[in-house]
């Protein structure tokens, strides 16, 4: 997406690096169909920002920014309030913009007075259009923001509708492992806002990488970067076959990631024992039954989810940017075993949990809905897994969240 604001390098610069000194550069910068100035945020002003976000959105994003006079570009400082400036104007958009399009607002403070500085808001371009301010439809012409014409109105939710055939593509990648048929739980986080039409520039790529890697080293993983077409996949070695990845995370131009972690399936007398543990005659399934660890496979999933964490952190990147969904790849039938006391009680009453369905896909959660404001990949990725193996989340039942919690924690300190 387009900034004003560059580096000494004249790379664009993200919201969060900009610096109140980097307020100069927009003295050489005209107002246009992704930037607008205003020189205070009035009663007149505040009227008017949901319909410029709102136009924002429905186009390709941009920039507003309060305390920039639009005639001369010369930067007067507003005053810094009791209140959050991104929470009101968040709160401004959520009272007037349907849906709630994804902004970013920094308030950067002059040098020498903390009292005072400028308002950066950031608008994303929107991936469901149209949205709706005070029931019109807006969009930039030129410099400034006007309702949208009929033929607008078709593309805009032409857009809509591509985006989520897009979403639901992206949830169709695979990562290469040398052994058929191996099971997987994977993981997709699709970024949000982010045109395929604009690829990193050689600086990105290397930016995303060198991030990705020290997120590998913080969580003490070795990897293995290999270069796809449209990607980069970082890959835990196995010690026996380099082609089998013991984990394996593919992360792409935009910062879209998919997690792929293999499961551990039981062999030999381990198998033996969990199945006469769980009721079940090994022999008659035939050598047919396949049954996971769950503490093994979870301290996996778990892991190398806090390494999604730590990226997007070092990239100063929310959340609530992304779209998530998770699926249990070539698991179909699997059978769930611990030791954990709780879990072989339910499975006396209930019978063992399994993974009980061929298409093992979720349902795609947008992180921007305000559910999921405390989001981390880590906890998602734990917990959804057991919902991935049939024991219900949330459920009314205080045995069932008693048992998650319960595996949960068998988990901490298990082989990875």
């Amino acid at each position: 997406m387009f900034s004003p604001f560059k580096d000494a390098q004249g790379n664009p610069k993200a919201l969060v690096d900009v610096t109140y000194d980097d307020l100069e550069q927009l003295k050489e910068i005209e107002e246009g169909y992704v930037l607008e100035f205003k020189r205070s945020l009035s009663p007149t002003v505040q009227k008017k920002l949901p319909k410029i976000i709102a136009s924002f959105a429905n186009s390709a994003g941009g920039w507003l920014v309060i305390g920039i006079a639009d005639d001369d570009k010369s930067i007067c400082p507003v005053p810094r309030l009791g209140a959050d400036y991104s929470q009101i104007i968040g709160e401004l958009c959520r009272r007037h913009i349907s849906p709630a399009p994804r902004i970013d607002v920094r308030f950067l403070t002059r040098t020498g007075a903390p009292d005072e500085g400028v308002i950066v808001v950031q608008v994303l371009e929107g991936d469901f259009p149209p949205y709706v301010a005070d029931g019109i439809v807006d969009v930039r012409e030129g410099s400034t923001s006007g309702p949208a014409a009929s033929s607008a109105l078709v593309e805009l939710y032409g857009k809509a509708t591509r985006r989520r055939v897009e979403v639901r593509e992206f949830c169709r990648r695979t990562v290469f492992y040398a052994a058929d048929s191996l099971p997987l739980f994977n993981l997709y986080v699709f970024r949000m806002g982010r045109r395929s039409a604009e690829p990193p520039s050689r600086a990105e790529t290397n930016a995303h990488a060198e991030a990705m890697a020290d997120a590998f080293r913080r969580q003490r993983l070795a990897c293995r970067a290999h270069h796809a077409h449209d990607s980069l996949i970082f890959s835990v070695p196995a010690r026996d076959d380099p082609r089998t990845p013991h984990s394996a995370i593919e992360l792409f131009g935009d910062e879209s990631i998919k997690l792929s972690v293999p499961a551990v399936l039981l062999d030999g007398e381990q198998a033996e024992r969990a199945a006469h543990d769980l009721g079940i005659d090994a022999d008659a399934t035939r050598g047919e039954l396949r049954i996971m660890s769950a503490q093994d496979t979870l301290a996996r999933v778990t892991r190398m989810a806090s390494i999604l964490d730590r990226y997007v952190r070092a990239r100063g990147i929310p959340w609530q940017q992304y779209a998530v969904a998770y699926e249990l790849e070539n698991l179909a039938g699997v059978i769930l075993w611990s030791d954990e006391p709780l879990y072989l009680d339910y499975v006396r009453e209930r019978g063992p949990l399994f993974c009980a369905t061929t298409d093992c896909l979720s349902r795609v959660r947008y992180l921007d809905d305000g559910a999921h404001d405390s989001f981390r990949a880590r906890q998602f990725a734990g917990s959804h897994f057991f919902e991935a193996c049939g024991l219900p989340l949330g459920s009314p039942d205080e045995r069932d969240n008693a048992l998650v919690d319960a595996l949960l924690r068998t988990a901490h300190g298990a082989a990875r």
